[in-house]
Formats: structure tokens, C-alpha cells, sequence
């Protein structure tokens, strides 16, 4: 109904009230009315829709004395509602209301000569909670928050001690810029190792502990499979099935097996039966409903569920009896499925393998100590890997394959050094064993027509495409074709036309991926466009997405216990949707996180690295300086006022800052010798310099 709602309203340049959109609608018995309540109220809530004190209805976009968007308060008091598509709207201090930095706000427009506003009502908070230090000021114990956002808190302090790390929530305004707030959580102390890691954590709602409820309920579980869990399931005690994953992997979630059957093969691939231990409801699932997803923070991982679950009785633990559910894919010599099964099993892992091992024997024809017994079946692995990413690309599928960066931390809780981690062909082998898993589940449910959750992925906006294009124009790469209905495999011949060279064929990806949308999750089976897939879900990680943990839980109901009945499928096709949005929101959150993270653990390497001198790689131009990466990922920022040579000006349709007077540019992908000049942690800045060619040969002379 909402299209329909939304199509009325666009329609009309004056508020309506709910019996109005209820006639031009045609509704006429009390459930569609009911239904009409409650679709209104969700686009309310989405922002999309405007409530007036009229009790009537109107699109923001229809309200011409109305903006919405995020508000910039900057230190002078002052702040500029953010707007994409016309001037940012000035609001002096006495018109910011209640409004914070972040928050998105409606605003009226006082004057729209003068670009200036009227915050009228904070629609969401960027936050309502804040991280800080208790600091002793002038003998008082006060809570200061690590982010200035102008706030001034009033806080209950008691048994708090100086020097320690909390969350206080935002509670009630009680003057200017003054607030109430409460502690909601201890986080750690400023001097504990890690505490950088903890507090921006924290800052996204990411805790390390977890409620008392939640570990009462976990060490009441086994810690080993009992007589009664093996009832009902396949046992595969008897096939070879391994895991493989990173070195220091704890929470291991998937496992693979593979036979030859005929000319074919039959891939198992058996995951961690989690919902098998986690009850619907229940004081484990609620927390990590609210989680969302495991969090990974440099060196801290802070996981979905307890340690005794994820790295015990829910982990794929070599040599020992675990309970999964296997999809069993019968896959011919296409990379195509001809016939699969999903089904509880009962297994025992042979061995706990790691990529570095098993890329020495895909990647580099070595044998590590080991790995002798499993040789032969690594590389018929790699051999069916092979034609199912053949096929998957043969369909239209793209790679975004971007490198990561990894940050190697000392004891201390110190960045010594960034390393750029690389996918090898085991890491890749994995993957697409996953991918073909998730395609058959996600199948399995579309095909019986039951109400589930799948990952999906949105055809990208024709002007994002074409921004895209015109970039690569700019960079001289020269793209052929109009690529007005885009479809995935169209955009894979688009990037097929990119031709460069390694280090900047990621850089390629990396501008590529910014053009998409980002994949969600989502009741409605829209696809997967990256992926080039009609049907896709997540269910490999259940141990760390609940997404996947719910998954398990709808093929148990439906396909183990047969609970097909429409009562049941009714209440997943209710309750699926708050799944998708709050898991999508949650996995934003984490990634927010890591990156943060990523931020200002790479800018405290190189506060050790000033003066240092290296080559990179432009990633970026901005109207206030260029943004380089280094070979190991590490970015940093050279300001437009440390080039000296000339005056420069941002270009935007071309990407470029161009001298004035030489007309010497700055593109992205040009490479460039710089300085390190400044890094702080605190702030999580990089700053280079170029160094020239005069100079550079000044110090080789030296």
C-alpha cells in the first residue's frame, strides 16, 4: 500500500487528511482503513511523509517553507542545514532549538534570499548517547565527552572514578545546551589497553559484555553434543569435511566436503546449527537481535553471541561432535546446481586448515606439514570453485574484490604496523562455495513460496552509472556504449572496458562500488545485482549475522519440523521485515565502526612515521587538497594550501585540481612522491606533502 499512498500524495500540493487518502484510494472495509493507519505512520517515521499539528498528511518535498536534512552545528554556535541540491540553509544560534550536530532536523525557511532558517523539529538524533571520560575539574568529578558537540551534561556520578570510560544517554533538556543524562554503561578505563578500540565501540552501541540474563542462559548450554541432539540428523561422521579460514579464527561457522558422484559434484556445505541453541525469544536470541552482527575492530572482535557459544559448542571445532545444517548441491560440470537438499547433520571437522596453508597449495604448488592427507581434494575444490565463479560470471556478475588493510597491534594495544591483505585463491575458493549455498537456500524458499529474508542488491541509479563513466573518461579510460538500462551484464562489459594497471585497478573498484547502492536485507526478493542473482540470502554465518541465525530458524520451522501452515507463515511475513530493517541498520553501525577504527589506528602508526618519505597514489581530489593512498592503504590528506607552485582550483566535473596559471592538474590515479608532515591519532588525521623533483634529487645528492 505504500506506493499507493505515496502516489496520492504526489499528486497533491495541499495537505490531506486520512479519510481523504482513504476515498481517492477506494478503500472501503475497516482493515484497509487499518492498514492505511499504519502505512501512513511507517512513512511518518520513515521521514517521508510530514504530519501537520492539523492531523493531515503531505510529502517534505510539497511543503515549499520546509527543508529536511542533517544538521552541521559548528563551534561558534551557528549551524547549516546539509542540503544535495540547492545552497545549505544558515540557522543562527537562537533558531537551532533543541538540535544537536548529526541530527537530522525539519527546518522552516525565514528567508530565502538569505538561505536562512528555523530548526522547527529534531526528526532523529545522530545519537542519543555520548562517550566520555570522568575528569576532575577544579575537584569536581564531571563527565566530558570524548566528541565536543556543544552538549553540557548533568550527570549522577556516584561510584564513578576518575579516569573512567562511560556511555551516558542523552535524557532531558533542562537550559541552554544542557542536558540531563544517565550512565548506561562502564565501558573501561582510560588507561586499560584497547580503550581507543572500546570507546569508538561503544560510541555505535557495540558493548564487549553482555547482560545477566544472557550469560545465565549460555552456561546453562552443553559445552559437547548430547545423545538427544543427534536425533533427526544425517550423519556425515564418516566423510572428510574441514574448515578453512584465517589463522586466528575462534568462531568458526562453516565447513566444506566434496565427492565425486558420476561426471558431477557434490558439495556439502554444513554450517553451525545455532538456532538449534539459541531459542526463539529467548535471552540470547533478543541480545543478539540487537547486535545484529559481530563487530571486527582491528585486533578486538566484540561477537553477536557469548564466547562460550561462538568459540565452543557453536564453533566447527576440529575432532569433535557438532551439530549443522548441510546443503548438500549436486553441481555438474556448467557450475550449475542440478539438485540439492538442506537437511540437520551431525559432523566432525578433520582438521582446522587456514588460508595461508591452503593458498600454499592452490596458489604456490607447496606442501605445508600437514596437508599431505588433503592435496587432492584442495585442488578438486578449486577445480569446482573455478566453474562456479565461471558461471556466476558468465551470468553478468561483477568483481569488486577491493583489498583491505590490516592493522597489526602490539600488546599494549598499539599500531606497529598496516599491512595490505590480499585474497588468494582459498579465500576466493570459500567464498563462491558460500555464495552458491546462499543462491540454493534462498531458492529453496522462493521456490514454496515462503516468507523469509534475503540479501539483496539494487540496480544502480543511471546518473550514479554515468558519474561513473564520465570519471573513467576523465582518468582516460575511454568507455563505449550508452548503458541507459543498466543491467548486470552490461555493467560487467562497462568494466571490462577499464584497462590499468594492478595498484590502480582497485582504486577502479573502489570508484565503481561508490556508483551502487548497498546491498541489504530485505522480506522482498528483489535480487542480488552485484552478484548477477535472482535469489540470495545470507545463511553461512550464523555464529555472527543474525540475518543467518534467522535463516536457520525459518528452514527448521519450515522444512525440518514442516510448519508450513499460513498461521506460521503469516507471523514470519509479519515479523521478517522489522528483521531485515533492524539488521540492516545494525550492520551499517558496524561497519561505521571499523572504519573509524581503521582511522585512527592508521593515523597512530604514523604519528612514529613523520618525516618519512613515500610513494603513492592519488584516491581522491577535493576542493580543499588531494587524498593519497599508500601501497599499504594507509590514506592521507595533502592540503590545498601546502601546494605552493601555483594556485589551484577544484574541478569537479573532471575530478582534478587544476593550476591556474600552469595548469598543472592533480587527477585520481596520478602517482605522486610525498611526505609524511603530521598524524594524530586523536583526530585521526593524515597530512603529506608533495615532494618534488628538485628536491628529490637535492637528497639523492646528499
Amino acid at each position: 500500500m505504500k506506493e499507493e499512498v505515496l502516489k496520492v500524495l504526489e499528486n497533491e500540493y495541499s495537505a490531506l487528511d486520512i479519510i481523504s487518502i482513504n476515498d481517492q484510494l477506494g478503500l472501503t472495509t475497516v482493515e484497509e482503513l487499518q492498514e492505511l493507519e499504519n502505512t501512513l505512520t511507517s512513512l511518518v517515521q520513515d521521514y517521508e511523509v510530514y504530519y501537520t499539528k492539523k492531523k493531515k498528511y503531505i510529502l517534505y518535498s510539497k511543503c515549499p517553507n520546509f527543508r529536511k536534512g542533517i544538521i552541521d552545528v559548528k563551534k561558534g554556535g551557528y549551524g547549516f542545514l546539509l542540503l544535495k541540491e540547492e545552497e545549505d540553509i544558515h540557522i543562527k544560534e537562537e533558531n537551532l532549538g533543541y538540535a544537536l550536530d548529526g541530527d537530522m532536523v525539519l527546518v522552516e525557511i525565514l528567508d530565502e534570499k538569505k538561505h536562512e532558517g528555523k530548526v522547527i523539529r529534531v526528526l532523529k538524533r545522530a545519537t542519543n548517547h555520548f562517550i566520555g571520560e570522568i575528569k576532575s575539574l577544579d575537584g569536581i568529578l564531571t563527565f566530558v565527552p570524548k566528541e565536543d558537540k556543544g552538549v553540557i551534561f548533568e550527570v549522577n556520578l556516584k561510584g564513578c572514578v576518575e579516569g573512567e570510560i562511560v556511555a551516558v544517554a542523552l535524557g532531558n533538556h533542562i537550559g541552554k545546551n544542557k542536558y540531563r543524562g544517565n550512565i548506561i554503561k562502564h565501558i573501561c578505563h582510560k588507561d586499560d589497553p584497547g580503550e581507543d578500540i572500546l570507546s569508538i565501540a561503544a560510541k555505535y552501541e557495540i558493548y564487549l559484555d553482555y547482560p545477566k540474563e544472557v550469560i545465565e542462559q549460555a552456561e546453562q548450554l552443553p559445552t559437547e553434543v548430547l545423545e538427544s541432539d543427534k536425533e533427526g540428523r544425517t550423519d556425515l561422521t564418516d566423510k572428510i569435511i574441514f574448515t578453512i579460514d584465517g589463522v586466528h579464527t575462534k568462531d568458526i561457522d562453516d565447513a566444506i566436503g566434496l565427492e565425486r558422484v558420476d561426471n558431477d559434484y557434490l558439495l556439502r556445505v554444513s554450517i553451525a546449527d545455532v538456532s538449534h541453541y539459541v531459542p526463539y525469544d529467548s535471552p540470547l536470541d533478543k541480545e543478539a537481535f540487537t547486535r545484529g552482527t559481530s563487530s571486527y575492530l582491528a585486533d578486538t572482535v566484540i561477537p553477536m553471541l557469548p564466547h562460550i557459544l561462538s568459540n565452543g559448542i557453536c564453533s566447527l571445532n576440529p575432532d569433535v561432535l557438532r551439530c549443522a545444517v548441510t546443503c548438500e548441491m549436486r553441481i555438474d560440470h556448467r557450475g550449475m546446481v542440478i539438485e540439492s537438499s538442506i537437511y540437520p547433520s551431525l559432523i566432525k571437522s578433520v582438521k582446522k586448515m587456514n588460508y595461508d596453508a591452503v593458498n600454499q597449495v592452490l596458489d604456490h604448488k607447496q606442501i605445508p606439514e600437514g596437508y599431505e592427507d588433503y592435496v587432492s581434494i584442495l585442488r578438486e575444490m578449486h577445480e569446482l570453485a573455478r566453474l562456479i565463479r565461471k558461471e556466476r560470471m558468465n551470468r553478468g556478475a561483477s568483481d569488486f574484490d577491493v583489498a583491505e588493510a590490516e592493522i597489526v597491534i602490539d600488546e599494549s594495544g598499539k599500531a606497529i604496523d598496516v599491512i595490505k591483505r590480499e585474497r588468494g585463491e582459498g579465500e576466493m575458493m570459500i567464498e563462491d562455495f558460500m555464495v552458491i549455498a546462499n543462491e540454493t537456500v534462498a531458492k529453496t524458499f522462493m521456490q514454496e513460496n515462503l516468507p523469509s529474508l534475503y540479501r539483496v542488491h539494487e540496480v544502480p541509479k543511471e546518473e550514479k552509472v554515468q558519474a561513473f563513466i564520465q570519471f573513467c573518461s576523465q582518468t582516460g579510460q575511454q568507455i563505449k556504449g550508452k548503458y541507459k538500462n543498466i543491467n548486470p551484464k552490461t555493467f560487467q562489459s562497462l568494466l571490462a572496458q577499464i584497462k590499468v594497471e594492478d595498484d590502480r585497478a582497485s582504486l577502479y573498484r573502489a570508484m565503481a562500488v561508490r556508483s551502487m547502492p548497498k546491498a541489504k536485507y530485505s522480506e522482498a526478493n528483489i535480487g542480488h545485482f552485484g552478484l548477477a542473482s535472482k535469489n540470495y540470502t545470507h545463511f553461512t554465518s550464523p555464529i555472527r549475522r543474525y540475518p543467518d541465525l534467522q535463516i536457520h530458524r525459518l528452514l527448521r520451522t519450515y522444512l525440518f519440523e514442516n510448519q508450513k501452515d499460513e498461521k506460521t507463515k503469516n507471523y514470519w511475513e509479519h515479523h521478517n521485515p522489522e528483521i531485515a530493517s533492524h539488521s540492516s541498520e545494525r550492520e551499517v553501525q558496524s561497519v561505521e565502526a571499523e572504519r573509524e577504527v581503521t582511522k585512527i589506528k592508521m593515523a597512530e602508526y604514523m604519528e612514529d612515521h613523520i618525516g618519512e618519505e613515500y610513494e603513492g597514489m592519488i584516491s581522491g581530489v577535493i576542493s580543499w587538497g588531494i587524498y593519497v593512498q599508500l601501497p599499504n592503504l594507509i590514506e592521507g590528506l595533502i592540503p590545498l594550501d601546502t601546494l605552493q607552485d601555483d594556485r589551484y582550483q577544484y574541478i569537479e566535473e573532471l575530478q582534478c585540481l587544476m593550476g591556474k596559471n600552469t595548469k598543472k592538474k592533480y587527477t585520481i590515479g596520478d602517482k605522486l612522491h610525498v611526505r609524511c608532515i603530521a598524524a594524530t591519532k586523536e583526530e585521526g588525521f593524515i597530512d603529506f606533502m608533495i615532494i618534488d623533483e628538485e628536491e628529490k634529487q637535492h637528497d639523492r645528492d646528499k
